[in-house]
C-alpha cells in the first residue's frame, strides 16, 4: 500500500475512476435500470485476492449457501478459472480466512455409466449474480444453474443433446481435508451415510470435525429429489461402487449415483439441508422450496434481498462504480452469522439461534452496527443467540462455527456486541441476563479452552492489572479485555449496578498497564509494549526452550511475526503490531492523546501511522484509526485519510477488497464510510466526516427515515464547511444514535478547503 499520493491525487483518482467503465457493468447497468438495490450486487466483488467472499446464492443470513467446490482449500470453495470444478456442496462461509469450514453434500451433474465416485470438469464460462450461478463445463458440455431458498437449495442442470444424463453425489466431500490427523485448522472426516428412499429421492448425511475453530463434530443432514426418476441407481463406500441402495456410516466415505432415462436434457435437482437430521431436511425442502420452480425460487430470494438492501437508499445519480461497491458491501454484512433457529442439534430454547460468527473479533467494529441500523430486530435475535449460547453452552463466542465455539483472538467482544445494543436501546433483549454472560467472561476462567471462549490469562488481567508475556496474545489481550470491561461498566451503569459499574470502569483503564512512555521509535514515544509477571519490559522476547535456535527475539513496535520457528499464534500481539495497537483505544481515545503528548503531538503521530504505512487497512485493530483526528479537532484529516484508504484499496472489481471480508467487517466498513458516518462500536455515537456519497436515507421502522446529504460534493468540494441537523446549526462531529432513528435530515455544506466545523466532538458535553 502506498501512500505518497497526496488527498487531492487520491481524491481526484477516486473520482475519475468513477466514471470508467467497470467489470460487468454492461450486464448491472441494463439491470440496473429496473431500479432495484439488488441490481447493483456484484458478488464478484472480494472474491479475488485477499477477499475470499462467496459468489454462490444466499438468503439474508441464510443457513445453506451452495456453490461450486473448485478445490478442497479455499474456505468459499470457489476458485477463478481456470480451476476445476470438483461439484457443487451446499454450505459455506463467506470471507474467511485461516482453515477451511464446510463444503458439504457435494453433487456433480455428469454424463456416462455410473462407474466413478468422483468427475471434476473444467468450467467454459460462469455468470454470478445475486442469487444466481451458473456454468457450462468444457469437457461434459453441462450447464448448471443455482439458486437456493434459506434452507433448501436447487439445480437446474441442462444435459448435451443425445448424453446420457446422470448424477453423482458425495456425501464425503468436505474443504480443508488433510492427511495429517488432527492438524490444526483442518476439517477431518467423521463419517457419513446415503441411502435411496425411491427412484427420485435420495436422503443422508456427512459429519464433519475441526477447521477454523478445532470444533466438534457437526453434522449435515440432506434430503434430495430429482424431477425425473433414475432408470439406474448405485451407491459407493470408500472406492467401492455398489448396486447397493443404501450406504451406512461406518467411518468411510459413502455416496450415490443416479443415471437417467436417454432423451434427459434438463433436469431438476433440490437439496434440504438441515443439521438436526434427515427427516428435518425433508421438511426443510418442503416448506422453503416444496413444488417451486426455479424461476420462482430465485423471485423469491431476490425480493428477499430487495427487502433489506432498500433499507438504505442512496441518490440516484451515483456513479455506476459507487453503487455497486456501496450494495455488495451492505450484502455482504448480511450473508454471516447464519440463522440456525429451529436447527440447534445440543439444544431446544423458544429463543434464535445464530452461528458461524467468524468472528466477533472481526465484525463488532462495524458489522454489528450496520446491521442494528438495517435490520434492529434481527440484531436484536443476534444478542439473544449470544446470551442463550452462555446459558447452554458456558460462555459467549468470540467466533462459532459447526455448533462450537473457538476461536478467541483477543477479547470476549460478544459483550461489546451487547453494550452497542444496550446504548442503543434496542427492545426485546433481557439486559439484566445479558449483563450476567458478559460477567461470566469477565470473572470465570476457561483454563485450557481459552482458545475456543473466555478470558485466557484472566487471573494475571485481574491480579497485575495485565495479561503479562508468556501468555499467548498478551498484547491485545489487555488492550481489547480492557475495552471488554468498559462495555461492562456501560451495561451495569445503565441497569443502576454501581458497584459492578464503578470495578469495571477502573479495570478498563488496564490498558495504561502496558503503556511503556519512554519508549521511542521512528520519532514517537509512548507504545504499548511487552511486560512479564514481574513487571519488567522486555525488548528480547523470550520465546520457547529450543537448544538449537536462539529462544529470544528483539520486540519493536513494527514486529508483526517472531522467527519462523515462533507460532504466529502465540505472538504478544495479534495479527497486529504495536503501532496499530497503540491507536486502538476506542474507550478512551481522549487518555490516549494525553499519553501521547497532546493533540499536536497526536497528529503528527497519526501522520506518521498513515504516511509510513503502519496502518494496515486489512486489519481489524486499525479500522477506527481513520477517524482520530476527531478527537483532536480535525474531522477534515479524517475525512482526507479515508477518501485516501478507499481510493487505493477498494473498487468494484473481483480484486475490490483489501483484506479477507472476515464476514463482511470489510464491507460494512466501506459501506459507512460512503455514507459519511462510522460507529465507534459499543457506544451510542458515530463520527462524521466527509461521504462518498451525495446522499444516503436510512428508512426507519416505523415508516421514518433518516437522510445525510452532502449539499454540493464534488471532486473539488471535498470537506464539511457546516451542517444543519433538521435545520438547526450543527457544529459537532459525532451523531448520537438516538438522533438518526428519531429520523430527520442532515445536510453537510461542502466546500473545497477544511474549516473549522466539527472542533468539537459532541453536543451538550
Amino acid at each position: 500500500m502506498v501512500r505518497s499520493r497526496s488527498f487531492a491525487a487520491a481524491a481526484a483518482v477516486l473520482f475519475s475512476s468513477l466514471m470508467m467503465p467497470v467489470c460487468g457493468a454492461g450486464s448491472a447497468g441494463s439491470v440496473a435500470a429496473e431500479g432495484k438495490c439488488g441490481s447493483f450486487v456484484d458478488p464478484r466483488i472480494g472474491s479475488e485476492g485477499l477477499g475470499r467472499v462467496f459468489i454462490g446464492p444466499s438468503m439474508p443470513f441464510g443457513m445453506v449457501k451452495p456453490s461450486p467446490d473448485c478445490t478442497p482449500r479455499p474456505n468459499s470453495g470457489w476458485l477463478p478459472m481456470p480451476e476445476r470444478v470438483d461439484g457443487f456442496s451446499q454450505v459455506h462461509v463467506s470471507g474467511t480466512g485461516g482453515g477451511p469450514k464446510y463444503g458439504n453434500i457435494l453433487i456433480q451433474p455428469i454424463i456416462g455409466e455410473l462407474d466413478r465416485t468422483g468427475a471434476p470438469d473444467w468450467r467454459l464460462d460462469e455468470e454470478i449474480a445475486l442469487g444466481y450461478y451458473a456454468t457450462t463445463y468444457r469437457d461434459s458440455g453441462i450447464r448448471t444453474e443455482v439458486t437456493t431458498s434459506d434452507r433448501a437449495s436447487m439445480y437446474r442442470i441442462t444435459y448435451p443433446a443425445d448424453s446420457v444424463a446422470a448424477l453423482l453425489v458425495d456425501a464425503g466431500f468436505f474443504l480443508g481435508e488433510n492427511p495429517v490427523p488432527d492438524a490444526r485448522e483442518a476439517q477431518q472426516f467423521v463419517g457419513s451415510e446415503v441411502q435411496f428412499i425411491s427412484d427420485t429421492e435420495l436422503s443422508g448425511y456427512s459429519r464433519i470435525r475441526g477447521g477454523w475453530n478445532n470444533g466438534r463434530a457437526y453434522t449435515v443432514y440432506f434430503y434430495l429429489t430429482t424431477d425425473r426418476p433414475a432408470v439406474k441407481r448405485a451407491t459407493w463406500k470408500g472406492d467401492s461402487i455398489s448396486e447397493a441402495l443404501m450406504q451406512y456410516d461406518s467411518g468411510r466415505k459413502t455416496g450415490a449415483l443416479m443415471q437417467f432415462a436417454p432423451g434427459t436434457d434438463t433436469l431438476n435437482v433440490r437439496i434440504g439441508i438441515s443439521f438436526i437430521s434427515q427427516l428435518k431436511a425433508r421438511e426443510n425442502l418442503a416448506a422453503c422450496v416444496g413444488g417451486k420452480t426455479f424461476a420462482q425460487v430465485r423471485s423469491e430470494l431476490e425480493d428477499a434481498w430487495e427487502g433489506l438492501l432498500s433499507k438504505i437508499t442512496i441518490d440516484p445519480s451515483t456513479p455506476l462504480s459507487h453503487k455497486r461497491m456501496f450494495y455488495t458491501g451492505l450484502y455482504h454484512t448480511m450473508l454471516m452469522p447464519v440463522d440456525r433457529s429451529g436447527e440447534n442439534p445440543l439444544w431446544t430454547d423458544p429463543v434464535p439461534y445464530y452461528d458461524d460468527f467468524y468472528a466477533i473479533w472481526d465484525t463488532y467494529r462495524s458489522s454489528s452496527p450496520l446491521i442494528t441500523l438495517i435490520d434492529p430486530a434481527r440484531e436484536a435475535d443476534i444478542v439473544n443467540s449470544l446470551v442463550n449460547i452462555c446459558k447452554r453452552d458456558g460462555f459467549m463466542p468470540d467466533a462459532r462455527s459447526g455448533n462450537a465455539n473457538g476461536r478467541t483472538q483477543g477479547g470476549s467482544n460478544a459483550e461489546i456486541v451487547v453494550a452497542d445494543a444496550f446504548v442503543k436501546n434496542l427492545p426485546g433483549i433481557d439486559y439484566n441476563q445479558a449483563l450476567e454472560a458478559m460477567l461470566k467472561d469477565a470473572e470465570v476462567s476457561p483454563g485450557a479452552y481459552h482458545e475456543a471462549e473466555g478470558r485466557g490469562g484472566l487471573h494475571e488481567y485481574v491480579t497485575l492489572g495485565y495479561v503479562p508475556h508468556g501468555i499467548a496474545r498478551a498484547g491485545n489481550r489487555t488492550v481489547e479485555y480492557s475495552y471488554c470491561d468498559y462495555a461492562i461498566y456501560l451495561v451495569a451503569k445503565g441497569l443502576g449496578k454501581d458497584a459492578i459499574a464503578d470495578r469495571y470502569l477502573r479495570q478498563s483503564g488496564n490498558w495504561r498497564n502496558l503503556w511503556r512512555g519512554d519508549y521511542e521509535h521512528d520519532g514517537t514515544r509512548g507504545f504499548i509494549m511487552p511486560r512479564d509477571a514481574d513487571g519488567n519490559w522486555l525488548d528480547e522476547i523470550p520465546f520457547g526452550h529450543s537448544e538449537v535456535r536462539k529462544p529470544t527475539f528483539t520486540y519493536t513496535p513494527v514486529t508483526f511475526e517472531g522467527p519462523w520457528y515462533t507460532p504466529w499464534w502465540d505472538m504478544f500481539f495479534y495479527e497486529a503490531s504495536s503501532w496499530e495497537y497503540s491507536l486502538s483505544i476506542p474507550h478512551d481515545v481522549p487518555g490516549l492523546v494525553e499519553l501521547c503528548g497532546g493533540p499536536e503531538a497526536f497528529a503528527r503521530r497519526l501522520d506518521k501511522f498513515f504516511d509510513k504505512n503502519y496502518f494496515n487497512v486489512n486489519n481489524e485493530p486499525s479500522f477506527l484509526s481513520p477517524c482520530l483526528y476527531h478527537w483532536i479537532g480535525r474531522p477534515d484529516r479524517s475525512g482526507e485519510r479515508v477518501a485516501e484508504i478507499i481510493a487505493e484499496n477498494y473498487s468494484d472489481g473481483p480484486a475490490g477488497l483489501p483484506g479477507n471480508d472476515d464476514s463482511g467487517a470489510m464491507s460494512s466498513w466501506l459501506a459507512f464510510h460512503m455514507m459519511g458516518l462510522y460507529p465507534n462500536a459499543g457506544q451510542d455515537y458515530y463520527l462524521i466526516h466527509a461521504p462518498l456519497l451525495k446522499s444516503s436515507a436510512i428508512k426507519l421502522p416505523g415508516g421514518g427515515k433518516f437522510e445525510i446529504e452532502a449539499e454540493g460534493l464534488s471532486e473539488r468540494n471535498r470537506y464539511i464547511s457546516s451542517a444543519k441537523l433538521n435545520g438547526a446549526d450543527y457544529p459537532y462531529s459525532t451523531i448520537r444514535h438516538k438522533d438518526i432513528v428519531a429520523g430527520g435530515k442532515l445536510v453537510l455544506k461542502m466546500s473545497d478547503k477544511p474549516g473549522r466545523w466539527g472542533a468539537e466532538m459532541f453536543a451538550g458535553k
